[in-house]
C-alpha cells in the first residue's frame, strides 16, 4: 500500500498538482492515524492532506480509482448455468454457423470467460495503451480494444444468433434471459478492459513524474510536455524559427546565382553575334504553396499548436498557405492566420474547435474537403498532413487522397507516433503511406523543425 500511495502522489504530480514533501509525510500519517479499510475514509484523508487549491479536486478524483481501484475483474455468468442440456445443444448448433475470431468471441462471451492478463497486454499494445498519459483516456483506451477485439461486429452476429434460436424454437422467456446474460458479460468485459486501462494509466503517470537527468525540451516529446516547459518551448520555438528564417533567406540568395541556365544564356547572347557575355541563372523556386491538414483532437493538439506556430512564423518563406483542421469533419481555418498574431490565431483555432477523444474521422474529413476545399490545391501546392493516422476504424477514404495526390505537386506527412506504431489498432497509416511523397516522424520540436526544414527547401 505505501507504494501504491508514492506512486499515486507522484501521478498527482504528473497531472499539474503541486505537492510538497510535508504534504507528502501528512498523507502518511493520516492513513495510519485512520487506516485503509473503509474506502470513503481513505479517500477523503488523501484529499484532505494532498490537495490544497479547489481546481485540483476533479483531477485528484478521477486518479483515485486508477490507483486504488478494484483489482479483482468483474464477475461475469455462464450460458450452462441458464440453460438445460436441450437447449444448450440448439446453442451450439447456431453457434456452427460462425466461424473464425468471431465465432471464438461470442462463445467466450457466451461462457463468461474473461481476458488474461496476457491477452490484455497485449490488446494495450495494440492500441498504443503504452502512450496514454491522462485519466480521462482510460474509458476510450477501454473502447479502442473492444473494437480491436471485434466486439462491433460480434455485436451485429449476436442478433443473428438470437433470430437463429428463435427459428430452432428456443422459448421466448431462455432467449431474454440468454441474451440479458450475454449483455451483462459484454459490460463486464468493458470494466475489465476500463479498469486495465486506468491500472496503465497510472504506471505511465508514474513513470512520467520521474525526473530525467538533464532534459532537452527540443526532444521531449510534446505529449508529455507540463504547462510550464510548454511555455517554455514555445520561447524556444520562436528562435528556431528565426535561426530557419535566416538559413532559408541564404539558400533564397545563393539560389539566385546557382544553376546556369543554357537556353536564358544564348537568347541573351544574341545581342552579342553569339558571344555569351551575359549569364542567365535558373532561378529556384524557394517559396512553395502550402495546404496544412491538421488533426486537432485531444492526442494531436498540443503538436498540432506548434506545427501551425511554426509554419506561420515562417510564412514569409511560403508563396501561399492555406490551413484547415479536424477532428469528426473538416474546417477551414486560414481566416485567424491573416488577421491576428500567429499565437493569438492559433488560440482561436483552437478554441473554436473543443477537443474530442472519440470521434477523430479523417476519412469523412478527407470527403468535405473534396467537396468544398480542392479549390486550395493545384500542380505547384504541397500538402502537408498532420496526422496520427488513427480513424477509430471508420473509412479511411485512401481514394481521396489520392486524388489530392493527383491534383498536388505533392504530399508530406507529419506523424507525431513512432513507425512502431503505425498501423496499430485503429492507425491507418500503413494504408496513407504507399500514397504520400515523404513522412516525418514529428513527435517533438526537434523533429519537427527538420520536417519543416527539409519541406520548405526541397
Amino acid at each position: 500500500m505505501e507504494q501504491r500511495i508514492i506512486d499515486f502522489i507522484a501521478g498527482l504530480r504528473a497531472a499539474g498538482v503541486r505537492i510538497s514533501i510535508a504534504e507528502s509525510a501528512d498523507a502518511f500519517r493520516a492513513v495510519g492515524l485512520l487506516g485503509a479499510q473503509d474506502r470513503d475514509r481513505f479517500r477523503v484523508s488523501l484529499r484532505t492532506t494532498l490537495v490544497k487549491e479547489p481546481e485540483d479536486v476533479p483531477t485528484f478524483e478521477q486518479l483515485f480509482p486508477l490507483y486504488f481501484g478494484n483489482d479483482s475483474p468483474p464477475p461475469m455468468a455462464s450460458a450452462s448455468d441458464e440453460l438445460s442440456p436441450d437447449e444448450m445443444d440448439m446453442l451450439a448448433e447456431a453457434i456452427r454457423q460462425f466461424t473464425g475470431k468471431l465465432r471464438d468471441m461470442m462463445e467466450r462471451l457466451l461462457n463468461g470467460e474473461q481476458l488474461s492478463r496476457e491477452e490484455l497486454e497485449q490488446l494495450g499494445q495494440l492500441v498504443g495503451l503504452q502512450r496514454a498519459d491522462h485519466p480521462a483516456l482510460s474509458q476510450w483506451m477501454a473502447q479502442r480494444m473492444m473494437r480491436a477485439l471485434g466486439v462491433p461486429k460480434v455485436r451485429d452476429a449476436l442478433e443473428d444468433l438470437w433470430e437463429m434460436l428463435n427459428k430452432l424454437g428456443m422459448n421466448r422467456q431462455t432467449l431474454d434471459r440468454l441474451q440479458d446474460l450475454v449483455q451483462g458479460n459484454m459490460d463486464a468485459l468493458e470494466e475489465q478492459l476500463e479498469r486495465f486501462a486506468g491500472a496503465s494509466i497510472a504506471r505511465n503517470l508514474t513513470q512520467e513524474a520521474r525526473p530525467e537527468a538533464g532534459p532537452d525540451l527540443m526532444n521531449r516529446p510534446f505529449r508529455h510536455l507540463t504547462d510550464a516547459e510548454a511555455e517554455e518551448l514555445r520561447k524556444q520555438m520562436r528562435r528556431l524559427a528565426a535561426q530557419l528564417r535566416s538559413r532559408l533567406a541564404l539558400r533564397q540568395k545563393r539560389g539566385k546565382t546557382g544553376v546556369l541556365d543554357a537556353k536564358a544564356t544564348i537568347r541573351a547572347s544574341l545581342r552579342y553575334g553569339g558571344v555569351p557575355l551575359e549569364l542567365r541563372h535558373k532561378q529556384r523556386r524557394l517559396k512553395p504553396k502550402l495546404a496544412l491538414i491538421c488533426d486537432v483532437s485531444t492526442s494531436m493538439r498540443h503538436c498540432a499548436e506548434f506545427m501551425l506556430t511554426l509554419i506561420y512564423d515562417l510564412q514569409d518563406q511560403v508563396g501561399r498557405a492555406r490551413s484547415f483542421a479536424f477532428i469528426g469533419d473538416m474546417e477551414e481555418i486560414s481566416g485567424p492566420f491573416s488577421e491576428l498574431p500567429t499565437q493569438r490565431a492559433v488560440e482561436q483555432v483552437l478554441t473554436q474547435l473543443p477537443p474530442g477523444y472519440y470521434s477523430t474521422d479523417l476519412g469523412n474529413s478527407l470527403d468535405t474537403f473534396s467537396k468544398r476545399f480542392m479549390d486550395a490545391i493545384d500542380h505547384r501546392t504541397t500538402v502537408i498532413v498532420l496526422g496520427d493516422g488513427r480513424n477509430n476504424y471508420n473509412d479511411p477514404r485512401t481514394d481521396l487522397l489520392e486524388e489530392i495526390k493527383r491534383r498536388s505537386r505533392r504530399i508530406i506527412w507529419l506523424n507525431p507516433e513512432p513507425p512502431t506504431m503505425w498501423g496499430t489498432g485503429d492507425s491507418d497509416m500503413i494504408r496513407y503511406l504507399p500514397i504520400v511523397d515523404s513522412v516525418f516522424e514529428a513527435g517533438n520540436l526537434a523533429q519537427l523543425s527538420y520536417a519543416v526544414d527539409r519541406l520548405l527547401t526541397s
